[in-house]
């Protein structure tokens, strides 16, 4: 087969396994010889607080990764390269020391990653050696769907309809690995092993005893046991004591799993009527849908897509710190939003129902700006990804595309009545509360002392009043979106 290059080198980031690799098909189709590189960019790693889980996932990835590229060569000394530094310094080095004349990546779509790509691009363009960024992380690229207009969807469900012609079996349908005799043994210097969380300047994290493994074959597990629950997504995907979700997302987020399988999966339940695998796959385009956003309209990172949003006069000073820390702990007197919260401390990962609800307190009972919850929900999650977490932030705070009327503001104990009724989420996670009745565990503050000191609890001792009264807040929230409200959005009502 012709080459255009003679060594070409795969530059891994949020693609982290072997099979169904469009940057690494390309390199190979292209290349005599390949090389593949993990760069522990630590402008990335210094700024993250010493228990990360997220860096331990991405270890137990790597280590998978130099596996599969060593078995898929026969050869001993492939595999892996990993570098650390920047990631322009590690990689214009490493073209240089291998004799690289292309350089191949999948296309990211963050603002800092895309000013990191154009730096990178640049350099490498000096010395004449070629960058190719190629699709892998989105089902659909931001610019390939434009409305009749030429201009990107603001507004999902006219997105949707678009999405689901693009999103086909043929368009999901996974690459294959040729020729993997091209993937080139490693110089000596780079036959090392990995890292460990130590050497990084990372701390032994939990992830083992939350059953998450950062490799391509657990991510394979999860699938094939979604694929068996998939029809019932619908009806079980709000409750979050129940196994309704498919747990996916952080494998998605860093690529142990090719979102085309995924999508397959879903394409070809829902060709056979499956319901579920439908509100699935619009899952993946909302995922998709805030891509696209965040690329076309980069300021919404840090500011509100909707201009006029940011005119809100957002609480500040000692009582909303006081209050943020409470919510950040878990300690707001309202269970749901405090399991919520005390899930995403302990495993770094929260039910999607629960986003909405303690987003929603956060911003519409708290009054807290979004960006403070969407940083430290950047700062926990272990499927965290800019889009997403933008999207959702300023969806609950109403100031995003195709967010929800800032009038509609969730009622935490309503919430919790309805979506986890029998309280065992809420068991589960703040066992202080453990001998509540399933009527009274979603407002104890509602209960007599006698009927509390009977189960064990003192509030403010073993769990906290509530720190803001619910209907006050929301008064309080009208108020404040005054700035934004129009004169068609004189109703208001109380999402339920």
């Amino acid at each position: 087969m012709s080459h255009l290059y003679d060594t070409g080198l795969v530059w891994l980031r949020r693609d982290l396994r072997v099979h169904d690799h469009p940057a690494l098909t390309a390199a190979l189709h292209q290349c005599r010889h390949v090389h593949c590189v993990f760069v522990l960019d630590r402008a990335i790693l210094d700024p993250l607080p010493r228990y990360d889980r997220r860096v331990e996932f991405i270890l137990q990835a790597l280590a998978s990764l130099d596996t599969g590229l060593r078995a898929q060569s026969g050869k001993p000394h492939a595999g892996l390269i990993v570098a650390q530094g920047t990631s322009a310094a590690c990689i214009s080095r490493l073209v240089e020391e291998l004799g690289v004349q292309a350089v191949f990546c999948a296309r990211d779509y963050e603002p800092d990653a895309i000013k990191r790509d154009h730096q990178v691009r640049e350099l490498l363009g000096r010395s004449g050696c070629a960058f190719h960024a190629v699709q892998d992380h989105v089902l659909v690229e931001p610019e390939a769907l434009l409305n009749k207009a030429g201009q990107p969807y603001r507004v999902f469900t006219p997105y949707l309809r678009a999405w689901r012609t693009a999103v086909t079996p043929q368009s999901v349908r996974p690459v294959a690995t040729p020729l993997p005799q091209r993937l080139a043994e490693r110089p000596p210097r780079h036959v090392s092993a990995l890292p460990t969380l130590a050497e990084l300047g990372f701390q032994k994290t939990n992830l083992d005893d939350l059953g998450i493994q950062g490799t391509p074959q657990a991510a394979q597990r999860l699938l094939d046991d979604f694929s068996h629950r998939i029809a019932r997504y619908a009806e079980a995907r709000d409750f979050p004591a129940i196994k309704g979700p498919s747990y996916l997302s952080v494998h998605v987020r860093f690529g142990t799993l090719s979102i085309r399988q995924a999508a397959a999966m879903a394409l070809e339940s829902a060709r056979q009527g499956n319901r579920g695998a439908e509100i699935w796959l619009s899952e993946l385009a909302w995922r998709d849908f805030y891509f696209q956003i965040l690329s076309h309209f980069p300021y919404v990172a840090q500011s509100a897509f909707k201009p006029e949003y940011d005119a809100i006069a957002w609480e500040d000073g000692p009582q909303a710190q006081q209050r943020f820390a409470a919510w950040c702990e878990g300690q707001t007197g309202y269970p749901l939003v405090d399991a919520a919260m005390v899930q995403l401390n302990q495993t770094g990962y929260m039910h999607n129902r629960l986003r909405m609800v303690s987003g929603s307190f956060l911003v519409k009972h708290l009054g807290i700006d979004w960006r403070w919850g969407e940083r430290y929900f950047a700062q926990k999650l272990n499927d965290f990804e800019v889009a997403s977490n933008n999207g959702g932030w300023q969806w609950v705070s109403s100031s995003g595309c195709d967010a929800q009327p800032y009038f509609r503001i969730f009622n935490p104990v309503a919430q919790s009545e309805r979506f986890d009724p029998q309280g065992a989420f809420i068991r589960r996670y703040l066992p202080q509360l453990a001998q509540l009745s399933a009527k009274s565990i979603h407002a104890p503050w509602k209960l007599d002392p006698a009927a509390l000191k009977n189960a064990g609890i003192q509030l403010g001792v073993h769990y906290p009043r509530p720190i803001v009264d619910a209907t006050q807040a929301r008064n309080r929230t009208l108020l404040r979106y005054a700035v934004v409200r129009k004169s068609d959005q004189a109703s208001t009502g109380l999402a339920q």
